[in-house]
């Protein structure tokens, strides 16, 4: 319910969830409002796996985290994380105020053993077809040296489950490659993150977010929120000035067929949408946090994405990897 548009992007990316994935989606909100807007897009949904479940509140906005999680006790977002607390879901998907999710989150579920903080972890299309994960890009605009560490773990394990990568190489986040260059926080992390059990391969820079240098790349959420929203601002006007300059040369019928069908691949490989949200890693469960403006193939593979998380056992890893990462270093 907390989304830009809700509930309709996230009635219509559980309906292709539903019909593509092997999933049951359960919406959590105000049910005379999801039930109408439901029977508008598919009559006879009520044969479909899904079921709906009321919360009388939602979470706006513009609402303060902590304020919403002392307040509203039925907001839907709560009652969804208590589902997955219960066992009654395997996983909580929301395109809400992020700090709401994230706080409710961690209150309601508690987080895994050996972890000190949450953190968020974004996808990164790259020129070699493999995307890469940063960690964290958003969650924690303050970190020291160690929570860098733990987030270097997570990554790493996160990119071996859900992308199947071999030894991801993690990278540090810096103004240079060099070991020498960056700020104390990233000086800091740098022998931490060598006597990890991990292909850490030292400091990478912005550019590399796309080249797929790294699989794995780590910093704090104040620099990686700005990395992202900088990322998501150039694809935007890239999609825009590449359709204009397709439509401004390509001469000929059959041309400009060709060059759309290139921009549309182009497109896809590039959108937030098909990769989903972001999975808000170091809490139990599995939590996936949208943009708020999520559309309906943005919903309906962050339900992909939060299947995956689910079955991919990963926080039961993640402890066992936390635990040897921290005796490695002992």
């Amino acid at each position: 319910m907390g989304g830009d548009h809700a509930p309709k992007p996230e009635i219509e990316g559980s309906l292709r969830a539903v019909r593509h994935l092997p999933v049951e989606v359960i919406l959590v909100g105000r049910e005379e409002v999801l039930r109408a807007e439901l029977s508008a897009h598919h009559p006879g949904w009520e044969k479909l796996p899904i079921r709906l479940h009321h919360a009388s509140e939602v979470v706006t906005m513009d609402d303060g985290a902590a304020k919403s999680l002392r307040s509203k006790k039925d907001s839907s977002i709560r009652v969804a994380c208590r589902l997955m607390h219960d066992g009654v879901a395997q996983g909580v998907v929301s395109a809400g105020n992020t700090g709401a999710v994230m706080a409710t989150s961690k209150t309601v579920n508690g987080m895994v053993r050996g972890v000190d903080r949450p953190a968020l972890a974004s996808v990164f299309p790259t020129v070699k077809g493999k995307p890469a994960v940063m960690v964290d890009v958003g969650a924690n605009v303050d970190v020291d040296a160690r929570l860098l560490a733990q987030f270097a773990l997570m990554g790493e394990l996160y990119s071996r489950l859900i992308f199947h990568t071999e030894n991801p190489r993690v990278g540090l986040l810096s103004i240079g490659e060099e070991e020498h260059k960056g700020n104390e926080l990233t000086k800091a992390a740098t022998p931490l993150l060598k006597a990890l059990p991990i292909n850490f391969i030292g400091n990478v820079e912005g550019r590399d977010l796309f080249t797929g240098h790294a699989d794995v790349i780590v910093c704090d959420g104040f620099v990686g929120n700005v990395a992202l929203k900088v990322s998501e601002g150039l694809v935007e006007v890239g999609k825009h000035l590449l359709q204009d300059a397709l439509k401004a040369s390509v001469s000929g019928k059959i041309g400009y067929l060709l060059a759309r069908n290139a921009f549309a691949e182009l497109k896809k490989r590039v959108d937030y949408s098909e990769y989903g949200g972001a999975p808000l890693l170091g809490v139990k469960g599995c939590t996936i946090i949208c943009h708020g403006r999520s559309n309906a193939n943005a919903i309906r593979n962050a339900i992909r994405v939060a299947a995956e998380f689910a079955q991919s056992d990963l926080n039961r890893r993640l402890e066992a990897g936390l635990a040897h990462g921290r005796a490695g270093r002992e």
